[in-house]
């Protein structure tokens, strides 16, 4: 149970801390309300974009599995109509299959390896770099050059292995501090590309604030804050711009007639929460965004429900952080990602190990592709908004018929997992 001061300070409603507290997987709608400004502007998605179009050529020289030639870092938009048949949903399904981004295999690719690269457009010009062209920072001299600096981050894995490797291939040396829980497989993946890896006992948590503490002290090192980060944050912002322009490739409309609904697999809230800023500044209310979350671990929703600008942890109300779906296993959510969805955000659906466990088969069965648990969370939504209470008052009341909308879930990671591992959770 939440303390005599925190029940004071963080006025859940009490039922929905009832059902929390019982892990029972629920639907919950964001009121809505704006408590403080946007900490990110459109502005910064437009730099965002501007600098990844730039380091275009610099990513085509440095990684090897990326096959655009303008190093336009992408992932598919797949069809899903089969698992939509299969759990009986309506209207246009497609996967955004994140799992397969180039050298990253996440979503994480897209904000960490904007933060590396701002970060190496910045230390570049200190040593002289004339800006002209990205692609000369992929050169020896420069990769001896970086070998002078490092970057840290604290990290449940997938951001991890984005910053670790993208800076590993540009020279410079790399840092990820885990907690000893964190998945093996993704430790040594690290470790064989050369990343130094630093465990911690306890939670992510710990990890991120052992890994500020390291890069704070050292004035070559490079802190990669996955909850305050503002270079992460517009990084994914930009992959709504990305999905725009696939849904035109692909001839689908999105409109007040034909919304496009996103459901997002949220760890610490920064990825989807870029994702979901951007998605809103192309399609504004011609789109509707829901985060997925483990039932023991829905930090976004607790936070938001809290009607508070304070930090509010999972912790704090009795749940364990737990789960199957370590991507997602976080305390206390990014307040910088929560403030950017006060108002933008359609709200949260919990999901338990047992149904990731169903949707990494299924995925696998159906759409051929090899998922991690967490990337399934969201396959969950479109149940949720046709057959909940909640749900259809939503649909209601917003004018949306499942049915007539296409549904985007984003498949946020799985592409190097072993094959080992994988085998092991579908026999689990």
């Amino acid at each position: 149970m939440i303390e005599d001061s925190k029940q004071a300070e963080f006025a859940l409603p009490p039922d929905l801390l009832r059902r929390l507290q019982a892990l029972q997987p629920l639907l919950w709608v964001n009121p809505g309300r704006r408590l403080q400004p946007d900490p990110i502007s459109p502005a910064d998605v437009d730099a965002a974009a501007e600098r990844l179009k730039r380091a275009g050529p610099l990513l085509a020289r440095r990684i090897p599995e990326l096959e655009h030639p303008e190093g336009l870092i992408e992932s598919p938009l797949l069809p899903a109509d089969k698992l939509r048949d299969a759990l009986d949903g309506s209207g246009r399904w497609l996967l955004k299959a994140d799992h397969q981004l180039p050298l990253a295999g996440s979503v994480k690719a897209r904000g960490g390896f904007h933060e590396v690269l701002e970060f190496a457009e910045r230390t570049a010009r200190q040593l002289g770099w004339d800006g002209q062209s990205f692609a000369d920072l992929g050169s020896p001299a420069w990769r001896k050059k970086f070998g002078q600096y490092r970057l840290v981050v604290g990290s449940t894995g997938n951001l991890g292995i984005s910053v670790g490797l993208l800076s590993r291939a540009l020279g410079f040396r790399a840092e990820v501090h885990m907690s000893n829980d964190a998945s093996e497989w993704k430790k040594q993946l690290l470790r064989e590309r050369g990343v130094e890896v630093i465990e911690h006992d306890g939670d992510y948590a710990s990890a991120v604030t052992a890994g500020l503490a390291i890069a704070e002290a050292d004035q070559h090192s490079h802190f990669v804050d996955d909850e305050h980060s503002a270079s992460l944050f517009t990084g994914y912002a930009v992959a709504g711009r990305r999905l725009a322009a696939q849904l035109e490739r692909q001839h689908i409309e999105v409109s007040p007639e034909q919304p496009l609904i996103v459901y997002l697999p949220c760890g610490v809230g920064g990825a989807p929460g870029g994702i979901a800023y951007g998605l809103k500044l192309i399609f504004g209310d011609r789109v509707h965004c829901w985060f997925a979350e483990p039932v023991h671990s829905p930090s976004v929703l607790v936070q938001l429900a809290s009607g508070s600008t304070a930090p509010l942890s999972v912790y704090d109300i009795g749940l364990d952080n737990k789960t199957l779906a370590d991507g997602l296993a976080v305390g206390q959510a990014s307040l910088l990602a929560t403030a950017c969805m006060q108002d933008r955000l359609a709200g949260v659906f919990t999901v338990e190990d047992a149904a990731l466990r169903e949707y990494l088969t299924l995925a696998g069965k159906l759409l051929g592709e090899k998922l991690e648990p967490s990337a399934t969370a969201g396959f969950a939504g479109p149940g949720w908004l046709a057959d909940s209470t909640v749900g259809q008052q939503w649909c209601a009341a917003h004018k949306v018929d499942p049915a007539s909308a296409t549904h985007v879930l984003w498949s946020t990671g799985g592409g190097l997992v072993p094959d080992s591992v994988y085998q092991r959770w579908l026999a689990d």
